[in-house]
């Protein structure tokens, strides 16, 4: 627990991933380009492109093109989608034109997520790239209505390797067997509330449903809102549904992925989940150079280099690391999440990722993979909205916020000249509090706010 795609150019010679037909091939209006997000450091453009997946030229012609209009940085969401930071009011219509000229499929309406390994696992139950494109084709209307909340979730899990039961969704579509899917809402894998199951018709209808309830709501309104006597009367059937469940694969996405058939993957992570564009493209050179063919966006702000033969990867791993992304599993970083920070967002007070490389020396008990710790340079807490070990700045230095938000009251403050201090005494007090077989976030659970507030002030 934690404590409080795409049409490839033929310039590449690259060949299109999905066969998907040529409504889907055009990018359309995407609604993060419509209507991109003001932060800090400027504008913020989410994209998905279809089916999550890039040719190593598009991804690298994205990187350019975050240089050209942006601030260089581009980030990995935790649900596997791309963000370009730093953009200008004047230099979206740039960026929008790039992705146009890389050929970049970007699906109008919502996001739906996919697994990453869609169409190449062996152990996939069924692929959800195929349900996505008849999602897309069937439900375009609903999809496209201005009365969904804009932050509206949908995950189609086709099982594998790497499947989506972790992801939490307003509306989850998961694969059973061959031909037959199951729709639940409202939550991950263990959670979500299952509706209905049947072949790819059926589960279509079935999100069709939900789609005409939710626009029938308040503007906005998510899956959790449905009212479960109207639900139920909508599908009389969900009470006693057999379905199988979805397995978590909990398996680290850096690394080295051997599949069923003999082929590898190679997962990579950018440290702390952002990219500066020199690098990546650095990367993507190099990648290509050894015979990568193909990125896969993928949960857990990374991505797979998806082509590599297994003597390749060793010297790929080495070469990563020094462009700044994690190719090994385990890395303590995998554990962090940073926003931007000062000196590429204005609203930072202090440079959150050489916290976070402070933090991995210093304070080692922190790292047990029981906790994710969350350094949000402001109170906004744009990287992170899940409860975390989380430190904030303002310009008095720093609050720490014990399993919880950026936005909640510090616990503790910290001024700006202590917070070395403050790490050495908060790892100190975790090294000499923890009980036998104890996780730190448990420790950090039972010291509370009272028992870490005393520990950080002892001389």
């Amino acid at each position: 627990m934690s404590i409080k795609a795409a049409k490839t150019s033929d310039r590449t010679g690259e060949a299109d991933l999905h066969g998907r037909p040529a409504e889907m091939r055009r990018r359309g209006a995407c609604p993060a380009l419509a209507a991109p997000m003001p932060t800090g450091d400027g504008l913020l453009v989410r994209l998905r492109p279809a089916g999550g997946a890039l040719t190593l030229s598009q991804f690298a012609s994205l990187a350019r093109s975050a240089a050209a209009h942006g601030n260089s940085i581009l980030e990995i969401t935790a649900r596997g989608n791309l963000q370009i930071r730093g953009l200008r009011a004047e230099t979206v219509g740039q960026l929008a034109a790039d992705i146009d000229a890389a050929e970049i499929t970007v699906p109008d309406g919502p996001a739906i997520e996919t697994s990453p390994l869609h169409g190449i696992d062996p152990e996939e139950t069924s692929d959800p790239a195929a349900m996505e494109i008849a999602l897309r084709s069937k439900l375009h209307d609903l999809l496209a209505s201005p009365r969904l909340a804009p932050k509206l979730s949908l995950v189609v899990d086709g099982g594998g390797t790497f499947g989506l039961s972790a992801l939490s969704a307003d509306i989850r579509v998961v694969a059973q067997s061959h031909t037959d899917w199951l729709v639940a809402i409202n939550g991950d894998g263990e959670t979500a509330t299952p509706i209905a199951i049947g072949p790819a018709e059926a589960a279509i209808a079935a999100v069709g449903e939900i789609l005409s309830l939710l626009a029938g709501l308040a503007k906005g309104r998510r899956a959790r809102d449905i009212d479960p006597a109207l639900l139920q009367a909508r599908f009389p059937a969900m009470d006693g549904m057999h379905f199988v469940p979805s397995r978590a694969a909990g398996i680290p996405l850096a690394g080295l992925h051997r599949l069923d058939d003999g082929k590898t993957v190679l997962g990579v992570r950018p440290e702390f989940g952002q990219m500066i564009a020199s690098d990546l493209i650095a990367l993507l050179d190099l990648a290509r150079a050894r015979g990568a063919t193909a990125i896969r966006l993928a949960p857990g702000r990374g991505f797979f280099l998806i082509g590599l033969s297994a003597d390749t990867v060793p010297a790929m791993q080495i070469a990563a690391a020094g462009h700044g992304f994690s190719t090994q599993p385990g890395e303590n970083s995998e554990h962090i999440v940073t926003c931007a920070g000062a000196g590429a967002c204005g609203s930072a007070f202090y440079q959150t990722r050489a916290l976070a490389r402070h933090l991995i020396a210093a304070a080692p008990a922190l790292f047990d993979n029981s906790l994710t710790l969350h350094l949000s340079g402001c109170a906004k807490g744009c990287a992170h909205a899940r409860p975390a070990l989380t430190l904030t700045g303002s310009a008095e230095g720093y609050g720490l916020i014990l399993n919880g938000l950026a936005a909640d009251l510090p616990d503790e403050r910290i001024a700006g000249g202590r917070i070395d201090f403050a790490i050495e005494r908060l790892a100190r007090a975790i090294e000499d509090n923890k009980d036998a077989g104890e996780s730190t976030a448990a420790c950090l659970t039972r010291l509370g706010a009272t028992g870490v507030s005393k520990a950080l002030r002892q001389e």
